[in-house]
C-alpha cells in the first residue's frame, strides 16, 4: 500500500513550519560561521597572523560539527520513540537560546579567555540542536508527502540551508554596508545574533501547529500492539547499526562532497576573497548572498526532478558538475571582478543543489520508520564530522601552507568524486513506500527485495 500523501493545504502548511524553522536554525548555525570569518578571530582569537587566528575560529566553528551526531543520536532516538514533531520544538528552542546568548557575549578584550570558551560552549549547543533539527524536519515532509512527489516536497526544508545563509548574509551584509569597520566589530555583530530570538518565537507558532507524521503513528501504534504481546524491542541507534549499517555508510558518502563544497563555498569563501585576495567583505558577502537565493530557488526543482527521473541521477549530476567546477571556481575568483565571483559561487551552488534537493527524500528512502528518525540524522551528522566541520579548517590550512588555491580545488574535487561513486553504487529509491517495513535479517536481502520493488515502480537506475 502506498503512502498517501496529505491534503494539499495541510501539506503546504507542514512544508511551511518544517521551512521556516530549518531556516532560523541554518541561520543560526551559518550565522556563526560566517562571522568565524569575519570577525571572531579579532574579538574572540586575536592573532598577530589573520590567517592563525581565522584558523583558531574556525576550530570553534568545527566544534558545533562534533556536537551534531550525539545531537542526531539523542533526537534520534526520542524523535523514532514519541515523535517527530516534539523534537522539532525542542531543537529550535536550544539553537535559538545558544546564538541570542553569543550576541550578548563578552569578547576577549573584556574577559580573556573565557570568552572563546563561552563561545565555544555555545556552539556545542548549537550544534547538538541541529544535529537533531535535520532528520525530523525531513521525515515531518517526507512522510506526509505521498511517494510519487516525495522529491519535489522534501526539498523545500533542503532549501531552509540557503534560506538560513541568505538571512544570516543578508543581515551582516546590511549591517557591513551600513556602519563603519569599527562600528560594526564594536557592536554591530551583535546585531544578528539577537535578532535570532525574534525569530525563534515565529518559528515557534509555527511548527506547535503541525500534526505528527501519519506514517509513524501507524507504525507506534504496531511497536505497542507487539509490546504488549511481550516482544522486545531494541533502541533505534542498535537496529540502525544491526540492520542498516550499510545504509548509514550510504547516507555517509552521499554527503561527504555535498558537505565539503557547500561550506568551501560559502564560508571558507569569505576567508579566500577578505584575506588572500584582499578585497572588501561586501564583496565576498554579497557574492554568497546572490547565489544562495538563486540556490534557495533551484533546490526545489532538483528535487522535482528527482521524482521524474530518479535521486541517483540528478545526484550525479551535481557530484560529476562540482568535481569539475572547483577548479574553474578558484580561477574566477582570482579574477577579483565582483560578477565573476558572484558567477564562481553561484555555478558552484547550482550544482551543490542538485546533489542536496533529492538527498532528504534519497536519505529517508533508505531506512524503516521505527528506525529513520535515527538512522537518517547518523548518517548526515557523521557526515558533518568528515566533510563540513574540517572543510574550512583544511582549506585554511592548505592556503596557508601553500599559498595556492590549487590544492584546495583538488581537496574539494576529490570530496564530490566520493560522493558520485556512493551514488553509482547506490540502490535508487524513488518510489519506495515509506509505511512499508522492508527489514529483513540476513545480508543483502533487504537491498535486493527494494531494489526489485523501486524498479517495477519505474525508477531510472544507472547501475550498481
Amino acid at each position: 500500500m502506498a503512502t498517501t500523501a496529505q491534503p494539499p493545504r495541510a501539506l503546504v502548511r507542514i512544508v511551511a513550519a518544517s521551512l521556516v524553522g530549518t531556516t532560523i536554525e541554518w541561520y543560526d548555525f551559518f550565522l556563526y560561521g560566517s562571522a568565524a570569518a569575519l570577525v571572531f578571530n579579532t574579538l574572540f582569537f586575536p592573532s598577530s597572523d589573520p590567517l592563525v587566528g581565522t584558523l583558531l575560529s574556525f576550530l570553534t566553528y568545527a566544534v558545533g560539527f562534533a556536537a551534531r551526531p550525539l545531537g542526531g543520536v539523542v533526537f534520534g532516538h526520542f524523535g523514532d520513540r514519541v515523535g517527530r514533531k516534539r523534537l522539532l520544538v525542542i531543537s529550535l528552542l536550544m539553537m535559538g537560546g545558544a546564538t541570542f546568548a553569543m550576541g550578548l557575549l563578552p569578547t576577549h578584550a573584556s574577559i580573556g579567555v573565557g570568552a572563546p570558551v563561552l563561545l565555544t560552549v555555545l556552539r556545542l549547543v548549537q550544534g547538538f540542536a541541529l544535529g537533531g533539527e535535520w532528520g525530523g524536519a525531513v521525515l515531518l515532509v517526507s512522510e506526509h508527502g505521498g511517494d510519487k512527489s516525495r522529491g519535489f516536497w522534501a526539498s523545500w526544508p533542503q532549501a531552509g540551508a540557503p534560506g538560513g545563509n541568505l538571512l544570516a548574509t543578508g543581515v551582516l551584509a546590511l549591517l557591513a554596508a551600513v556602519q563603519s569597520d569599527e562600528a560594526f566589530l564594536a557592536w554591530g555583530w551583535r546585531v544578528p545574533f539577537l535578532l535570532s530570538g525574534v525569530l525563534v518565537m515565529i518559528g515557534l507558532w509555527i511548527r506547535v501547529s503541525v500534526t505528527e507524521s501519519p506514517v509513524f503513528l501507524a507504525a507506534q501504534r504496531k511497536a505497542e500492539a507487539a509490546a504488549a504481546e511481550g516482544a522486545e524491542e531494541k533502541p533505534p541507534v542498535v537496529e540502525v547499526f544491526r540492520r542498516s549499517w550499510r545504509e548509514v555508510l550510504t547516507a555517509i558518502g552521499t554527503r561527504f562532497g555535498e558537505n565539503i563544497s557547500y561550506y568551501i563555498l560559502t564560508a571558507f569563501v569569505l576567508v579566500y576573497v577578505t584575506v588572500h585576495l584582499e578585497l572588501p567583505k561586501s564583496d565576498a558577502l554579497n557574492a554568497v548572498l546572490i547565489g544562495s537565493a538563486f540556490h534557495f530557488v533551484t533546490i526545489p526543482l532538483w528535487g522535482a526532478l528527482s521524482d521524474r527521473v530518479g535521486r541517483r541521477p540528478v545526484m550525479l549530476i551535481g557530484a560529476l558538475g562540482m568535481a569539475g567546477w572547483a577548479f574553474a571556481f578558484f580561477a574566477l575568483l582570482d579574477s577579483r571582478s565582483f560578477p565573476v565571483i558572484t558567477l564562481a559561487v553561484t555555478v558552484g551552488l547550482l550544482f551543490h543543489g542538485a546533489m542536496y534537493g533529492p538527498q532528504a527524500a534519497f536519505i529517508s528512502e533508505l531506512f524503516d520508520t521505527k528506525v529513520r528518525y535515527s538512522g537518517a540524522s547518523m548518517g548526515s551528522q557523521l557526515a558533518s564530522i568528515v566533510g563540513g566541520a574540517l572543510a574550512p579548517i583544511i582549506a585554511v590550512e592548505l592556503l596557508k601552507d601553500y599559498e595556492s588555491a590549487l590544492p584546495v580545488a583538488l581537496y574539494m574535487s576529490c570530496a564530490a568524486l566520493v560522493t558520485a561513486v556512493t551514488v553509482r553504487f547506490a540502490r535508487e529509491t524513488r518510489g519506495r513506500d515509506l509505511s512499508r517495513d522492508e527489514a529483513v535479517d540476513g545480508a543483502g536481502a533487504r537491498g535486493a527485495d527494494t531494489g526489485s520493488s523501486v524498479e517495477r515502480q519505474g525508477s531510472v537506475p544507472l547501475g550498481g
